[in-house]
């Protein structure tokens, strides 16, 4: 007769237990799964720390074997040559037994760098929203330990309107946490802010890109997460990849734009994208077009196939460099000519609306004109304010702002009347275009003349723009007395107030002869 054995229930679920764990730092099968891609467990963190979501998966839970198997990725890779300094830096987010020698070449390029603010921007993969969304935990966590998130760009970053702080949809994510390893390991007392783009529009696009690239300095860098071809063969993934690397080395949005729609077109077997982190790559080329970017090299490239052997269904991986000299914001093509366009835009918008109370149908194909920047718009009449009213920080295109802010000032500004179709003629327009707000650390520091202010204390605020001060003749300290009483309703001295938010922007000033 049969012996049967009875194993008590508590051994089933210690042996249970064990299997879990000895599976939790095994990656998926890149045969069915090429990013190496695994629902995350539940994640529970305390207050202000963004947990890891993916150890055990994308990449070993056990901070020894993880610093060991990035130590080896990273002496096996090599430094380029590049020009400049680095700014931007594209690198892949799959598991790191796929991608992370890719990565690894890429990260390379960072290694003895200190003091660092890094940007790490992607797509999300878990999440649908219309805006960019911004972590503003205290810290992000690996195996590895803390790295600290710059709250203080964060707050200067967040709009309120089409840029968002919101960690929801940071949690599960595994795009950005995949980069933070490796610049832990390569990178030296670095600050980060994460940002993860949804649904895109491409006025969203350009007023995250004009944002972050005011706010750039010799200590920022972006990081952009994305992977390139998914799950065609691995020719066609050489081909289709090396055709978006060389769009990508071009340093144009627009050039990138048109290759991916032509890659898209051919309708190539098994291609799902060619990129899934294409919206924030397109937001690196703007930033580098703003910011003078115009270095750009491939690091190194592979796919999946690679690595397992299985080439008939891979992801594409690769490494490119953006470097520069120095950092210099530049408004584009800030010509005579658009600025000319500009002026005549606000005065038929002016003619048509107080003859009519009609809006004026434009279309513009001038690329100052399409850039999401603000503006302020002044009306004098024999040399009197007659108007002034603006727009920081829009989404939509500067010919709308001049619109809308024309409009405004005319008919909205409550210090005056509202202007009159039979006054237009005698009216002298003025138009300011502003680059983004920058947070001010030290307001001895505010360029007179040249900087405008924005001042906020709770629910009180007040702009002045560059010129009032020369307008004024005032000094710096009148200057800003007079907006913090006059414009904000604050305190004269609430500048120095450490509750204030001071921000500065600069602006480019025409208007009619």
């Amino acid at each position: 007769m049969r012996k049967i054995i009875f194993i008590p229930l508590g051994i089933i679920y210690i042996l249970f237990v064990i299997w879990l764990i000895s599976r939790s730092d095994k990656v998926d099968s890149p045969a069915s799964n090429p990013q190496g891609i695994r629902l995350p467990i539940n994640i529970e963190s305390e207050d202000g720390v963004r947990a890891a979501a993916v150890a055990g998966s994308f990449y070993p839970a056990d901070a020894g074997r993880l610093g060991k198997e990035l130590s080896l990725l990273l002496s096996n890779a090599k430094k380029s040559d590049f020009v400049g300094s680095p700014r931007i830096l594209i690198v892949p987010h799959a598991g790191i037994t796929y991608s992370g020698n890719v990565a690894a070449y890429g990260f390379k390029q960072l290694e003895g760098r200190k003091n660092l603010r890094v940007i790490l921007l992607g797509s999300s993969h878990t999440s649908n929203f219309d805006y960019a969304a911004v972590d503003d935990n205290q810290y992000w966590e690996t195996p590895l330990g803390k790295v600290e998130v710059d709250r203080d760009f964060v707050k200067n970053l967040v709009n309120g309107e089409s840029i968002l702080a919101d960690k929801s949809v940071h949690l599960k994510e595994h795009s950005l946490e995949v980069e933070l390893i490796f610049l832990q390991k390569a990178v030296e007392n670095f600050r980060i802010v994460p940002i993860m783009l949804g649904q895109t529009s491409d006025e969203l696009i350009g007023a995250l890109a004009q944002k972050l690239a005011y706010n750039f300095d010799d200590n920022t860098i972006l990081i952009v997460s994305s992977d390139l071809s998914h799950y065609p063969d691995w020719t066609t993934a050489n081909n289709s990849d090396n055709q978006l690397i060389d769009s990508i080395l071009r340093g144009s949005e627009k050039i990138f734009d048109q290759k991916l729609d032509e890659i898209k077109g051919k309708n190539l077997a098994g291609l799902e994208t060619p990129a899934c982190g294409k919206d924030a790559i397109k937001a690196a080329l703007k930033i580098g077009e703003l910011i003078g970017v115009r270095n750009f090299e491939k690091i190194k490239y592979g796919n999946s196939g690679d690595v397992t052997g299985d080439k008939s269904r891979v992801v594409g991986y690769a490494s490119i460099l953006g470097s520069s000299g120095d950092i210099k914001f530049a408004l584009i093509n800030a010509d005579d000519d658009s600025k000319k366009d500009s002026v005549e835009i606000a005065r038929k918008t002016l003619e048509t609306y107080l003859s009519s109370g009609s809006v004026q149908d434009i279309k513009s194909e001038s690329q100052f004109l399409l850039q999401p920047l603000g503006a302020f718009v002044t009306l004098t009449k024999n040399g009197q304010l007659r108007g002034c009213m603006g727009e920081f920080e829009p989404t939509k295109p500067l010919y709308k702002v001049i619109q809308e802010t024309s409009i405004s000032s005319a008919t909205k500004d409550k210090r005056f009347t509202p202007v009159t179709f039979e006054e237009l003629k005698d009216i002298r327009i003025e138009i300011s275009v502003m680059t983004p707000r920058k947070k001010v650390a030290d307001w001895q520091k505010i360029i007179l003349g040249k900087e405008g202010i924005v001042l906020q204390k709770g629910m009180n605020a007040g702009t002045f723009l560059p010129q009032v001060a020369t307008d004024n003749n005032w000094d710096l300290e009148k200057f800003l007395n007079e907006l913090c009483s006059q414009k904000a309703g604050l305190e004269k001295d609430c500048y120095k107030d450490p509750a204030t938010d001071i921000y500065s922007f600069e602006v480019d000033v025409f208007g009619e002869d």
